[in-house]
């Protein structure tokens, strides 16, 4: 699947960075750039978008302006945002107008690869949904990819055992490996990739599946040789899973 996408940025130098990224990523194609955002609302109303890359200050229409625009038209799920920026302050508008990422510059080529397989997933997720009755329930993924050194490496879902916080990275151990696969993203990330039924996440620094507890003692949790210990603030909501696992 390739994400078709639009970039818009008043700084030239900002936007020729950020067409190089798109243009450089093999599941992103760039369809147009701005460095005016009304021109760019005149190219979306007329063109297939589903990714827009963008600046918040802009003069005449802001970034969040455009994004409340689009926010407010039918379909607006088929169009999403990440929104580049050099000021952290604009991070709870850009969620409250359910922007997918918020990239702050200066930012790298893995900063955005970052954000840009949050956007894939997505779309893949919306892709893959089946044309059914609204009472039923879609198809979860069995697999989800993973930003490994310059690489999307696809994981299985039932391979993982656990993930492990590890400074800036995460460790996600595998059964059919001896090593875990060291990857470039967040543990909140983490949480949102794996489906909530399957993963649980019990403490800061682990994420378990659930059907790869081999036992459970007072407040440690065995996985193969590993023991993880539940966290004081994750200890209610493993007590009730594990409450359900006994009956």
């Amino acid at each position: 699947m390739i994400l078709k996408c639009v970039a818009i940025d008043d700084e030239p130098l900002a936007l020729e960075l950020l067409s190089k990224f798109i243009s450089q990523t093999a599941f992103l194609k760039l369809e147009a750039k701005f460095s005016n955002a009304i021109e760019a609302l005149g190219y979306i109303n007329l063109h297939e978008v589903q990714l827009i890359f963008m600046d918040i200050q802009m003069p005449d229409l802001s970034g969040m302006e455009l994004a409340r625009i689009l926010d407010g038209k039918k379909n607006s799920d088929k169009t999403r945002i990440i929104f580049c920026t050099a000021y952290h302050q604009f991070a709870i508008e850009g969620y409250k107008v359910e922007a997918l990422d918020y990239l702050l510059k200066p930012y790298s080529y893995e900063d955005f690869l970052s954000a840009a397989t949050k956007a894939y997933q997505y779309f893949e997720r919306v892709h893959n949904a089946p044309a059914a009755k609204a009472a039923e329930a879609a198809p979860q993924q069995d697999y989800i990819f993973l930003k490994v050194e310059y690489q999307l490496v696809k994981v299985m879902l039932k391979d993982i055992t656990h993930v492990e916080a590890y400074k800036d990275y995460v460790k996600v151990h595998l059964r059919s490996k001896p090593n875990p696969l060291l990857s470039l993203t967040s543990m909140k990330n983490m949480e949102e990739l794996l489906p909530s039924d399957k993963f649980m996440r019990v403490h800061r620094s682990f994420i378990v599946a659930l059907d790869q507890i081999d036992s459970v003692s007072k407040n440690v949790i065995q996985i193969g040789e590993h023991q993880l210990t539940v966290g004081e603030n994750y200890k209610e909501q493993f007590l009730e899973f594990l409450a359900k696992w006994m009956n």
